[in-house]
């Protein structure tokens, strides 16, 4: 594989010694890796150049990786992994709400983050050919073809992981999953991600998210789609 063409990462820690040893993995692993030691700098390489997927560490001085995640989900969908330390999932779930894709606790084996990287660019990249057709949800529209959403014609960005879920849901229209089922599909360690991401989709697909019309709780399960009739 030749350098252009392999998966660009951000890699933002204010721990240089981790810093640097990410890059190195992570480069021997097939990817191209850039580094940054902060939000500032993040921001910087961003402007000129166009990354697959960011790694941000949660906590760093001035900006942290929350208030970096929740200025990058205005304008881009990029996958996004975030450390976080150990024994505190309010930061694990507060980077899911704002936009996170996944997250990693801090310390972490080098291959299980590997794994996880490979899991989310695959998240990131759409089928070839899904089975269904255009759903219709009111105003909105998602096409599982090219996993894009617009709602009364205008594109509506999904980060990875909702795209992942929404095909998933549009594919499988009237056919209840259970959380722990989705997590398996999607490759997701925890079930409180799924619930997560279903409240960030039902805000870009439902009139009123409180009063869910389409993406369903089916009780005592989990959720299902259930589009416009044709």
């Amino acid at each position: 594989m030749n350098a252009a063409s392999q998966p660009h990462l951000l890699v933002v820690d204010d721990d240089e010694r981790l810093r640097a040893l990410l890059q190195r993995y992570l480069s021997a692993n097939g990817y191209r890796v850039s580094a940054a030691p902060g939000a500032a700098e993040a921001r910087a390489l961003m402007k000129s150049m166009e990354f697959d997927l960011l790694i941000l560490d949660v906590m760093m001085p001035g900006e942290s990786g929350l208030d970096l995640t929740g200025a990058v989900r205005q304008t881009s969908a990029v996958p996004i992994l975030m450390l976080t330390a150990r024994g505190d999932p309010a930061d694990r779930i507060a980077g899911l709400e704002l936009g996170a894709d996944d997250y990693l606790p801090k310390p972490f084996e080098p291959r299980e983050l590997l794994l996880r990287v490979n899991s989310l660019l695959r998240r990131a990249t759409p089928p070839e050919a899904p089975a269904a057709g255009p759903v219709r949800m009111g105003q909105a529209l998602f096409d599982p073809a090219t996993a894009r959403l617009t709602r009364a014609g205008k594109p509506v960005k999904l980060t990875g992981a909702e795209a992942a879920l929404l095909q998933l849901f549009a594919t499988n229209a009237g056919r209840p999953f259970s959380r722990t089922d989705l997590c398996k599909r999607l490759n997701v360690a925890l079930e409180r991600s799924i619930d997560v991401q279903v409240t960030r989709l039902r805000r870009k697909i439902e009139d009123d998210p409180k009063l869910p019309l389409y993406l369903q709780t089916v009780r005592g399960v989990g959720y299902m789609l259930v589009p416009d009739r044709a």
